[in-house]
């Protein structure tokens, strides 16, 4: 479950706002946590749900300190193994980078930067959205992933770059069961 760092709907209808996000802490959260029972569309926040934790941080989420303290403390050190120690907040570093990288175009990729992905990175070719698993990439479906035969020759980076290197330093995120 993800989170844009607020409300984005109108709780009485149900619907959501102009506005595409509340704040700059958007985190990937799980279903269940301390018995906690959530109205969905309630007054606090907008609920929002993924398929997986890879297409979350595609999205530019990243893991939640409270409930998924073990994933965000472990993405944290992959964050500093790939970009050195921060001081302050690690969180807030985080979702002020990510922040600007959802707010700016996004990097047109072919070739070998294709294949050099990281695996968990996921990119766009036409209309369709593929995510990179143990060196092969799969076509996402909102049900799972497909296997396809070969990369996409041209795509877009869906997600955001300074997730690639925290990838590439050993963070793994969960994946839909259908790409095992």
């Amino acid at each position: 479950m993800g989170n844009k760092g607020g409300r984005i709907h109108d709780p009485k209808t149900q619907t959501l706002l102009k506005r595409k996000w509340a704040s700059k802490r958007w985190i990937i959260c799980v279903t269940q946590f301390k018995q906690r029972q959530r109205k969905v569309m309630g007054d606090g926040y907008t609920e929002l749900f993924f398929l997986d934790e890879v297409s979350a941080l595609a999205s530019g989420h990243r893991p939640c300190f409270e409930c998924r303290r073990r994933d965000a403390s472990n993405f944290a050190h992959h964050w500093q193994a790939a970009f050195g120690k921060i001081s302050g907040s690690i969180a807030d570093n985080i979702d002020i980078v990510l922040h600007a990288e959802r707010t700016s175009k996004k990097p047109e990729l072919s070739g070998a930067a294709i294949v050099n992905l990281p695996n968990g990175a996921m990119i766009k070719s036409g209309d369709q959205c593929f995510a990179k698993h143990d060196g092969h990439f799969f076509t996402w479906t909102g049900l799972g992933y497909e296997p396809v035969r070969s990369a996409p020759k041209r795509s877009v980076l869906l997600t955001p770059p300074s997730i690639l290197p925290v990838l590439s330093s050993g963070y793994t995120p969960i994946w839909h069961p259908s790409v095992k």
